[in-house]
């Protein structure tokens, strides 16, 4: 469990700091519940339950006696993540909250406030990092399902804002091989010319370019009598837009174009470290897209490992290439769910901004699921449609298929359309156009690297199953 997190068997003499969160319309009910001295306080105060106001009221001793939270409309579940955010180090206990923000809720709440990404912080800041503050797991939430959840999170976060030159394709892989190790999964990684002669054409192609040479990493886990599960994750470390180059700004946030990757290792942290009966299989193509003599070209035609010839449109639509390879292998066992995670393209930002990743599939069981578990995880995602009438757009003239076909609209569906013609076996997949970032800083969720629909996936992936080996 967190360290972060305390159980009532650790309490002892230990009293707890009550902590409360309110709606504007629960106001003077809390402040009738509360003794004279301290409904004095808070009404000096001023406060009015506004979002994110937080108001530490002291006890009559001089000491903390509670701290209470503003929610005011009450349209972000994770507002409760300002209480460790800001708060002291101690030890509290959630008091008056209300239901659609309580219990495993707040307790999520609590653990990603907590987040920090210090690998560069010099030692001067390192030595005065505060402690974090510790809250009482509530009663009935089980402390370990949320802090799995949790620590899923920050492994992909952590990945994510890690910069390009401590993150390549051979760091990821090191990644990668610790998070398997730790729970006994078997690793294959080809890399460099062997993908070549394992038939992964598409990823050599991308990655060739770069000094840091391009892999497919390969981790099963699980016994092969459970229900095959398989995650595909898009791992360009970094992304020049190749000899199709990003302006300045267009590459200032391409170290987490490997977002995909780092998704699909966090939730594959929660399924192994939950113990659920599946046969795991997780495929990340990882590579560097840069500029060389070696570099693919636009007009280049290229072999894939289903057997497709790809006309090249433009080289800063590497994603689709590198998980075409990948995909087309998943394919192959047919698994009984298939998810795909990629930082893939700018139109699905435009479609449903940065806080809303749209998903894609044919399933029409599976779209139901996914919408419920992220509603009710508060990890929410947006189905957008296989439009197949679009289908013409990503076909080729002197190929079979085209990796940026030349229509400027739909483009998060023109590139979903382009990974489905990869996929013939598999029933039930879907793919997840993320965008593995925060622009707009919110309690909880600090501006740079987001773990987008990991919870969500992990619930469905449960629920269908199982939870228990």
């Amino acid at each position: 469990m967190l360290s972060v997190f305390a159980t009532e068997a650790e309490l002892g003499e230990q009293k707890p700091v009550p902590v409360h969160a309110l709606l504007p319309k629960d106001l003077e009910r809390f402040l009738s519940s509360l003794g004279p001295a301290q409904a004095r306080w808070l009404r000096a105060t001023g406060f009015a339950a506004k979002e994110g106001e937080l108001i530490l009221v002291p006890n009559e001793a001089g000491g903390l006696g509670a701290a209470v939270l503003g929610l005011g409309p009450g349209r972000d579940p994770h507002a409760l993540a300002l209480f460790s955010e800001r708060l002291p180090p101690g030890l509290y206990r959630f008091g008056d909250v209300p239901p659609a923000f309580g219990g495993a809720r707040a307790a999520y709440a609590w653990a990603i406030g907590t987040y920090a990404f210090e690998r560069y912080r010099g030692q001067r800041k390192k030595s005065a990092r505060k402690e974090r503050p510790r809250l009482v797991v509530p009663t009935g939430v089980d402390g370990e399902a949320v802090s799995r959840s949790a620590q899923g999170v920050f492994f992909a976060r952590d990945l994510i804002n890690t910069p390009a030159n401590d993150m390549g394709p051979a760091e990821l892989e090191e990644a990668a091989r610790s998070l398997a190790e730790g729970f006994g999964a078997r690793v294959t990684v080809i890399a460099g010319d062997a993908l070549l002669e394992a038939n992964y054409p598409m990823i050599h192609a991308v990655g060739r370019a770069s000094t840091r040479a391009p892999r497919l990493i390969d981790i099963v886990w699980g016994k092969d009598e459970h229900p095959k599960v398989t995650l595909v994750g898009k791992g360009v470390c970094f992304d020049t837009g190749g000899l199709d180059l990003k302006n300045s700004s267009g590459m200032a946030t391409m170290k987490k174009d490997m977002g995909g990757a780092a998704c699909v290792l966090g939730l594959a942290q929660m399924i192994m470290g939950a113990d659920l009966p599946v046969r795991l299989r997780v495929m990340v193509p990882a590579v560097e897209n840069s500029v060389s003599g070696s570099a693919y070209r636009p007009g280049d035609v290229l072999a894939s490992r289903k057997g497709l010839f790809v006309e090249i449109g433009n080289t800063d639509a590497e994603g689709r290439l590198v998980l075409a390879d990948a995909l087309a292998e998943a394919d192959t066992e047919n698994p009984a769910l298939m998810l795909c995670l990629a930082t893939l393209t700018g139109a699905a930002r435009a479609a449903t901004g940065m806080e809303l990743p749209p998903f894609f599939t044919d399933d029409e069981s599976l779209s139901a699921d996914l919408i419920r578990h992220g509603n009710a995880e508060h990890d929410p995602v947006w189905r957008l449609p296989l439009w197949r009438s679009y289908e013409s757009a990503v076909d080729s003239t002197i190929a079979d298929i085209n990796n940026a076909p030349d229509y400027p609209l739909a483009g998060a569906i023109t590139a979903a359309l382009f990974l489905n013609r990869f996929i013939t076996k598999t029933e039930s997949w879907a793919h997840f156009d993320i965008p593995a970032w925060v622009d707009r800083p919110k309690p909880g969720r600090r501006k740079g690297a987001e773990a987008n629909a990991i919870r969500a996936m992990f619930a469905v992936i449960a629920a269908r199953f199982g939870e228990k080996r």
